[in-house]
Order: structure tokens, then C-alpha cells, then sequence
């Protein structure tokens, strides 16, 4: 039911000419790095279809970024569900992994990791990359966003340890959720995607702060709404619409419909937000270059928004109908079928 839910988006966004081409060399490297280890693991990773999301989240990238890219993406999403909801003992060592992956962005580019396993040893090459030609501003802002969301997924595997697993009211929730959903490190890799920078004023202006928190609460709920069959398999309590049903009471379906009510609410009043862009860029006197920049960087926002939402509609990884080792694995309450933690 969820993954079929359908939104009416105000824009459209392209999907990058790279695809397959890179789709190959990324399929190669996740088998290399060791991120998978069984055919079992590497063919539901790759029903999840992971590098139709970055060309379609990172669409103007050159063919060897959109490699990079694919690569970065496919660490987030395996670490995230390395946690098993039935195995809080794990929580130890994913606290461990995940400051490794949050200081390696604050060491020199290429550094060994001093905790080693195959996620630590992918993030090391990979932000060698992925930070290459940017300026220390746009470095110390991505190590930021991308360390507050490994917090956030630490934080919920220490609430699952401790019992108190989808315990957060709906307040609570709302903003943990934007946390966890790591939007606001990917918008700024929409800047390293095409080699530009958007200002610091107006990345610190109330404005496209206001901004992108919207678009992480708008792609956290659809993601939230589309994943909810895979995550009630797990057990998983941290949802929207499970939250809504424990404080609501009703029906699954009130539910659903109350999550999408909100999730419609976040677009509006980002659409709405966006067309006072202009305003604001009169109001920092910004020059031609400058709102240049700033237009990239709303592109950046729409291709997440509406990027993340057309992968999610027939991503593999969301389905509601599976069977074999994944499924077996998720009705366990694991997100992986292979472990990636050990060495």
C-alpha cells in the first residue's frame, strides 16, 4: 500500500545521461570494497536500484563524479541498516563505526581509519573524492550536516537497545526524523555535484535554513510512508505513520492519510518559501555570480525532493511483497543481509 502513494510535485527534474555507465563501475567497487558478501546481500542491494537515485538526485554530475557518487550513496544506506532491532548488544560497535565515519571528514583526505571494517575503509576513499576542489567553508558544513545525522542514527539504535524503541511523541519525532534522514549533507553534495558553491550568508539566512529543514521533513515523510511496509516487517517503531498510530489511535489508514497529510503541508510551505528566494538575494545584495549559485543550489533541493520521490516509488528496497534471504532477514529485524561491522 505505502510505496504506491503518489505526490503532486510542483517540478520536474532530469536524470543524469551517466546511469548506466556508472551504474557498472559502482556495481564492481561495492563488490571490491567488500560492502557486499554474499550473492544473496548483493542482489537485494541491487534491487534497490541505488544508482537510478543518485542520477537522479545528482543529475548534472560528470560520469566519473556520478561513480563517486553512487559509492557514497550506497555507504549511507548499509550502514543505516546494519543495526538489528533484536540484537541491541550491536549498538557498541555502530557507535563505534559511526565516529570513525564522522571524524574522517576532520583528518587530512586519504587517512587510514583507525577503526577498520569495510564501511570505514569505502568512506575513506570515498571522501577523498567527494571532497576534492572544495573550499574548507563547504567541507566543515558537509562534516557538520553528515555528523549530526550519524549522531541521530546512534541516538536511535540506543533508544532500540533500550527498550524505548518508537517511545517518541509525534513532536519529538518530527524533528528527530529530520535528523535521521541525512537530507541536509546530500543537498550539499547537490553543490559538489556540480562544482559550485552557494554563499554563506545564504546558507545561514533564515530563509534557506527554513528551507531545507522543509525539504528533510518532505523527503523524511515520504520515505517514512513508502518504507512503512518494509520497517513494520523489522519492527521498527520509528516511522511517521506508526508514530500516528500510537498517538492517534484509528486505523493503519487514518494514519497513512494523516502522514501524507502532513508530509503535502512541509511541500506547500516549501514551494511557498522558495518563490521569496529572489527577495532574499535583493536583500544580501547579492551579484549576478551570487544568485547563480543560489539558483543551483534550489535546483539542488528540487532534484532531492523529486529525485528521491521518483527512485522511491519502485526501489526494490521498499517493496511490500519479497521473499528469500532479504525478507527472512527483515522479519528477523535486521536491514542487511550481510554483516559489515567486522573486520
Amino acid at each position: 500500500m505505502p510505496q504506491d502513494v503518489r505526490f503532486d510535485l510542483p517540478f520536474e527534474t532530469p536524470v543524469s545521461a551517466h546511469l548506466e555507465y556508472a551504474r557498472s563501475r559502482h556495481l564492481r567497487w561495492i563488490w571490491d570494497m567488500g560492502l557486499v558478501r554474499s550473492q544473496a546481500g548483493f542482489d537485494e542491494y541491487q534491487s534497490w536500484d541505488l544508482p537510478q537515485a543518485a542520477a537522479r538526485t545528482y543529475p548534472h554530475a560528470s560520469a566519473e563524479d556520478m561513480v563517486v557518487l553512487m559509492n557514497w550513496f550506497s555507504l549511507a544506506f548499509l550502514f543505516d541498516d546494519q543495526f538489528d532491532a533484536n540484537r541491541p548488544d550491536r549498538a557498541d560497535r555502530i557507535a563505534e563505526v559511526a565516529r570513525e565515519l564522522i571524524v574522517t571528514p576532520l583528518r587530512p583526505a586519504g587517512s587510514r581509519p583507525r577503526v577498520v571494517c569495510p564501511i570505514t575503509l569505502a568512506w575513506a576513499e570515498v571522501w577523498e573524492h567527494l571532497s576534492a576542489g572544495m573550499s574548507l567553508t563547504w567541507q566543515t558544513r558537509f562534516a557538520a550536516s553528515w555528523g549530526r545525522f550519524l549522531v541521530a542514527h546512534c541516538e536511535e539504535v540506543d533508544l532500540a537497545a533500550r527498550g524505548l524503541a518508537g517511545k517518541l511523541d509525534l513532536a519529538e519525532y518530527t524533528v528527530f526524523r529530520r535528523r535521521t534522514v541525512g537530507i541536509h549533507h546530500s543537498i550539499d553534495a547537490g553543490e559538489r555535484s556540480r562544482r559550485f558553491e552557494v554563499p554563506a550568508q545564504v546558507q545561514a539566512h533564515p530563509l534557506m535554513e527554513r528551507m531545507r529543514d522543509l525539504a528533510a521533513d518532505t523527503i523524511g515523510f515520504m520515505n517514512d510512508i513508502h518504507s512503512f511496509e518494509r520497517e513494520r516487517r523489522r519492527g521498527d517503531g520509528h516511522n511517521l505513520i506508526a508514530v500516528l498510530h500510537r498517538a492517534r489511535g484509528g486505523s493503519w489508514q487514518d494514519a497513512a492519510d494523516e502522514a501524507y497529510r502532513m508530509t503535502t503541508e512541509c511541500l506547500r510551505e516549501y514551494v511557498e518559501l522558495e518563490a521569496r528566494v529572489p527577495r532574499m538575494c535583493d536583500e544580501l545584495g547579492l551579484d549576478e555570480a551570487g544568485r547563480d549559485e543560489v539558483r543551483l543550489g534550489v535546483e539542488a533541493i528540487q532534484h532531492w525532493i523529486n529525485g528521491n520521490y521518483e527512485w522511491a516509488l519502485t526501489s526494490g528496497r521498499y517493496a511490500a511483497a519479497k521473499e528469500g534471504p532479504a525478507v527472512a532477514a527483515e522479519l528477523a529485524g535486521q536491514g542487511s543481509v550481510d554483516d559489515l561491522l567486522a573486520v
